[in-house]
């Protein structure tokens, strides 16, 4: 009967492991990532109102959201949570739109800026998405904002 040498057995095993693993990292897709994961830009919503905006994206895969708060629309009166039905307008790749919706905020006292979002919205790898407008329903009533400025550092890219 042969003997095996302690260690060597367990420095093959180990070695088979390790080999494995990294295999195994090798073939995991990458995390998808946005860049950049915030971004600021200005809107005018006519009569509620101009102010600065910041967007703050997410990926997962081939979703995205896009949470906003602009200082553009107050709310008057406080609004409860998930009141605020929202849709974000993008330039998509420099030509086309496409749009990310939702009906998800936090509350939002009287006299404060309106937040919304997480806004949903479907992206594929190297979309590079610009706000142009945003529109606002509360309580059956409309905002319609336009982007004053481009987005700063620029657009998000998936």
């Amino acid at each position: 009967m042969k003997h095996l040498r302690p260690g060597r057995c367990g420095l093959r095993t180990a070695l088979v492991v390790a080999v494995a693993t990294a295999g195994t990292l090798a073939m995991a897709p990458a995390a998808p990532a946005v860049t950049p994961g915030t971004a600021t830009l200005s809107f005018d919503c006519g009569f509620y109102g101009s102010g600065t905006g910041t967007l703050t994206a997410t990926q997962n895969g081939t979703a995205a959201t896009i949470s906003l708060s602009t200082s553009a629309i107050t709310s008057p009166i406080a609004i409860g949570a998930n009141s605020v039905a929202s849709t974000l307008t993008l330039t998509k790749n420099g030509s086309g739109t496409t749009q990310f919706s939702g009906k998800s905020n936090p509350a939002i006292p009287a006299g404060s800026p309106v937040s919304t979002g997480p806004l949903s919205g479907k992206v594929t790898a190297g979309d590079r998405l610009e706000a142009t407008s945003l529109k606002v329903v509360v309580f059956g009533i409309t905002a319609t904002c336009k982007a004053t400025s481009k987005q700063s550092p620029g657009p998000f890219v998936f």
